[in-house]
């Protein structure tokens, strides 16, 4: 099926084979070639906002039909966006990239969805429990899934009892508690159920309310057109944010400074991604600048490898012993943030 196809174009196939069709239920989906889904979902789009934020566009939505003051109006009930990624050799933080997608729908309080169609790689479980948190964390409801006929059966129940029936909340709580425990016992517990070995793992440093995600990110990753550092960034980003529950995230990348943010901030404005790390909710993206008490010469090394790729064994040692210093410092107090 997905032979000679995108991996758009194999979901939206998908979907108008698999979901039934409902009274009263809308589906909102369009061609692979159409930028139609770039536009607001109350434009007629499948890309939901919030709080300012546009989030990325889904690959389909489900909408209530609704008489609202005596206009037949369509209300949000689904976003879903899906990959065929795991037939495409997305094993690691590549499954992390679209997560944002959904998360527009779960922010204004609808059901997301995160479909990865089954392939020869296996889900990244952490998956399952930023989904569960953000669910958690938000109005709406997070569901990441493998098999459409989850959608089939919510949107039955939806039909049949109501969106904010008993009958669908207990669907809805009993899916993310079931992968969340899944997460609980098949990969958490590969750290011991200790969220500082499972930080330490994840090059995060774990406070008492924040985490600390540090990252050897330059500014050329980010205007380099054949990089693809942004999509990689958000995705660590949203991990951080959701796996580490409630905590405000510090987003660290000690080889850019804040000139850096400032010409990034005014030529990357209407990039999506860039736009995602600068606004999200309790993200503060920070420099080398925002550090207090980091050694002179680890300062000055940081700016000598500032824009050369890590590839190199001795730039990418240096950065090490760098970091090292910086994440020890921050670890024992010696090194603070300043925002």
């Amino acid at each position: 099926m997905s032979s000679g196809m995108s991996s758009d174009q194999v979901i939206k196939n998908e979907i108008k084979e698999k979901i039934k069709k409902f009274d009263n239920i809308t589906l909102r989906i369009f061609p692979d070639s159409s930028n139609e889904d770039q536009k607001l979902v109350e434009n007629g789009g499948l890309t939901f906002s919030y709080n300012g934020v546009n989030y990325g566009s889904c690959d389909a939505a489900w909408f209530e039909k609704k008489n609202v003051n005596g206009t037949i109006t369509e209300v949000p009930l689904i976003g879903l966006e899906g990959t065929d990624a795991l037939n495409r050799g997305s094993t690691g933080n590549a499954q992390y990239q679209r997560f944002h997608h959904a998360l527009g729908a779960v922010k204004n309080g609808y059901i997301g969805i995160y479909y990865l169609r089954k392939g020869i790689s296996c889900i990244q479980p952490d998956l399952f429990e930023m989904a569960y948190n953000a669910t958690l964390q938000e109005k709406g409801t997070y569901l990441i899934i493998q098999d459409l006929s989850i959608v089939n059966d919510l949107l039955e129940l939806i039909v049949k009892y109501g969106r904010n029936s008993k009958q669908v909340n207990d669907f809805l709580k009993n899916y993310t508690e079931e992968k969340h425990k899944y997460w609980y016992e098949n990969k958490f517990s590969k750290y011991q159920h200790n969220w500082e070995i499972f930080a330490q793992k994840r090059s995060t440093i774990l406070k008492e309310e924040s985490v600390i995600k540090y990252t050897g990110r330059m500014k050329r990753n980010f205007t380099d057109s054949s990089q693809r550092a942004g999509h990689i960034a958000v995705g660590e980003m949203y991990l951080s944010k959701y796996l580490f529950y409630g905590k405000k995230v510090y987003y660290l990348c000690p080889r850019m400074n804040n000139a850096d943010i400032v010409y990034l901030d005014k030529h990357k404005a209407n990039d999506k991604e860039w736009h995602l790390l600068r606004h999200e909710d309790n993200v503060y993206y920070l420099t080398r600048d925002n550090l207090d008490g980091v050694p002179q010469d680890v300062l000055n090394n940081l700016e000598l490898i500032s824009d050369i790729p890590l590839k190199n064994s001795k730039e990418k040692k240096e950065y090490n012993r760098c970091i090292e210093v910086i994440k020890n410092g921050l670890k024992n107090g010696s090194i603070k943030l300043k925002l």
